[in-house]
């Protein structure tokens, strides 16, 4: 009779200790997930002060230089698509939603780069102290985008972590949260832009 009291105390304990570490796994699935979304946001941020950058950048380069209407034209029609693409954090589970998003954002990138390269070669534009200005905040808007998509890779690491390690990954399926996509480089990142005049 105490054999059978002290093995039903023992399957009590046990099974105390596994709900727990469940509950342990489930908040922190939940608080992962809450943390990636909330750096994804941060990341949307800097996204639309690039945005928000653009026309004035545009309107600074238009106003004092008279140049290829192609690579303005590629600029508003890339600021047009990145800011039309909207990536809700549900989304981020999607790699196929993750890549157009980020594809639309490379190729904002891209004309940007495009437009302030042909834009150096007008030096009445290179003295203007708007254009220098503007083209300062972009510059340090796109390394806050780096940054603040680094520390989102961060958390989505840390997530898959939780999703990944036991006990807490019984918890996580509970909760029901899956995986996020991180940022990827474009796949010609590695190569130097050519520049020419």
């Amino acid at each position: 009779m105490k054999t059978s009291y002290i093995v039903l105390g023992v399957i009590v304990v046990l099974l105390v200790l596994l709900g727990g570490c469940v509950v342990m796994g489930y908040n922190g699935a939940k608080q992962a997930r809450n943390a990636c979304d909330a750096q994804y946001g941060n990341v949307e941020v800097v996204l639309q002060r690039r945005a928000d950058l653009v026309p004035n950048l545009i309107a600074t380069v238009k106003g004092a230089a008279n140049f290829e209407r192609t690579t303005l034209e590629a600029v508003v029609n890339a600021r047009a698509a990145a800011t039309q693409l909207k990536l809700n954090p549900g989304d981020l589970e999607d790699p196929a939603k993750v890549k157009k998003f980020m594809d639309a954002q490379a190729e904002l990138g891209k004309s940007l780069g495009r437009l302030l390269a042909v834009a150096e070669s007008y030096p009445e534009l290179k003295a203007n102290g708007n254009y220098r200005d503007l083209q300062s905040q972009l510059e340090g808007t796109e390394n806050r985008i780096a940054e603040e998509r680094r520390k989102y890779n961060r958390r989505v690491q840390e997530l898959s972590n939780v999703l990944d390690t036991f006990p807490s990954n019984l918890g996580a399926g509970f909760a029901g949260v899956r995986r996020y996509e991180q940022f990827k480089a474009e796949q010609d990142a590695a190569v130097a832009p050519k520049v020419s005049f």
